[in-house]
């Protein structure tokens, strides 16, 4: 069963539609396509949540409110060359559950099928869930551009870690159809987003090789200052510099207990970055000095995510629709690795974060990229060895 769409379906062309470089499945309220407006790259987003279209039409992004199941609007994208997405992770993010397990299996199989070229579409619609078959859709994307005779050139696939087994399934998709492929785990902190939180990443290539972003910054440990550790790399960015327009030192306490018991909430400084910042980031309080402070606004939680203060946030439940996006200062790192195999200055992505969205396209990173070094660790897909396994075991455990 499709999803229902409103009768006045919403839609915006930031550029002639065969002027789009880039197709951004399950694009949100457009975290992926704010790193790609700096960037230079015209994209638009494939989104059926009204309240996130809404965002995205406030922003000018490219728009087209649909079903992304509906691949026959990649007809009128023709010259587009860069497939990117973020699937709902919902049933997945259970995957140490007999639920999420249940969903690897069946989606993992389910993929086998549609790498021999059968249609899987009557078997998704008895799912008991229908969002777990939808993380399968970018590959169907990505098969329909190559049956086309116009294969995308790059592709980018993020999600939360328990994704990790699907995106290395569909890596071998895709290399049996000529991609070069490499899957690993980012830590946002390592990018200069003031939050921790992990992602697992899918960069394809067609005809170069596919490299992942290199870290700018250190990753957060709430044992070390952040002041120590490799010179090489910055210390991590924390929520009082992030939220400046708090002039005080404060506390975070989360909403969700620690280890499974409600009594004891998480809790981050003002010094320290964000824990991940979800659609129930509004039920944290905030402390300062022993009294209840108001409250973040969903700007404020936005610029835990680097979007820039002045994103015109629109629509209901502004907060889930933060919670759901990628943060746009990780986002312009992996496009520009997997596009252009550079990397952003970190002066001028630091400019772009801080600045009015309104001056997106004056920030140009495209033409202040840095050659890559060496490269993160990453998850070469010929690694099959008994440790990487085990480690992927304690991942989707």
């Amino acid at each position: 069963m499709a999803f229902e769409l409103p009768d006045d379906v919403l839609f915006h062309d930031d550029v002639h539609p065969s002027k789009v470089d880039m197709i951004d499945l399950f694009a949100g309220p457009g975290g992926l396509d704010v790193a790609a407006k700096w960037l230079g790259i015209h994209s638009v987003g494939i989104e059926y949540d009204t309240d996130a279209c809404n965002t995205r039409l406030k922003a000018g992004l490219g728009t087209r409110q649909a079903d992304v199941r509906s691949i026959g609007l990649l007809d009128h994208f023709p010259n587009a060359k860069i497939l990117t997405g973020g699937p709902p992770c919902q049933t997945y993010s259970v995957a140490g559950s007999g639920v999420g397990r249940k969903a690897l299996v069946r989606v993992l199989a389910f993929m086998e099928k549609i790498a021999a070229g059968e249609d899987v579409t009557a078997e998704l619609e008895t799912l008991d869930d229908e969002r777990t078959g939808l993380v399968l859709e970018p590959l169907r994307w990505a098969l329909a551009a190559i049956q086309q005779g116009r294969p995308f050139e790059t592709i980018v696939l993020e999600q939360v870690p328990t994704v990790l087994p699907v995106w290395l399934a569909t890596g071998e998709v895709l290399e049996d159809k000529g991609y070069k492929v490499r899957v690993g785990i980012v830590h946002t902190e390592e990018f200069g987003v003031p939050q921790t939180r992990r992602r697992a990443i899918l960069i394809a290539c067609r005809d170069r090789a596919a490299h992942f972003p290199e870290a700018s910054h250190r990753r957060y440990n709430k044992r070390i200052s952040r002041e120590d550790g490799k010179p090489e790399f910055l210390p991590w960015e924390t929520m009082g510099n992030a939220l400046s327009d708090r002039p005080y030192a404060f506390d975070v306490v989360s909403n969700y207990g620690t280890g499974g018991n409600p009594k004891l909430r998480g809790r981050r400084r003002s010094d320290e970055p964000s824990a991940t910042v979800t659609g129930k980031v509004r039920r944290n309080r905030i402390v300062s000095d022993g009294h209840d402070q108001d409250r973040l606004e969903p700007y404020e939680a936005g610029r835990l995510q680097t979007f820039p203060i002045d994103y015109p946030w629109s629509g209901l439940d502004q907060y889930q629709q933060v919670g759901n996006a990628v943060p746009p200062r990780v986002g312009a790192h992996i496009l520009a690795a997997a596009v252009f195999g550079k990397k952003p200055r970190v002066e001028a992505l630091d400019e772009a974060v801080s600045g009015s969205w309104k001056k997106a396209h004056e920030y140009r990173l495209h033409a202040k990229l840095e050659p890559l070094k060496g490269g993160m660790d990453i998850v070469d897909l010929a690694d099959r060895s008994p440790q990487f396994m085990l480690d992927l075991d304690a991942i989707t455990a």
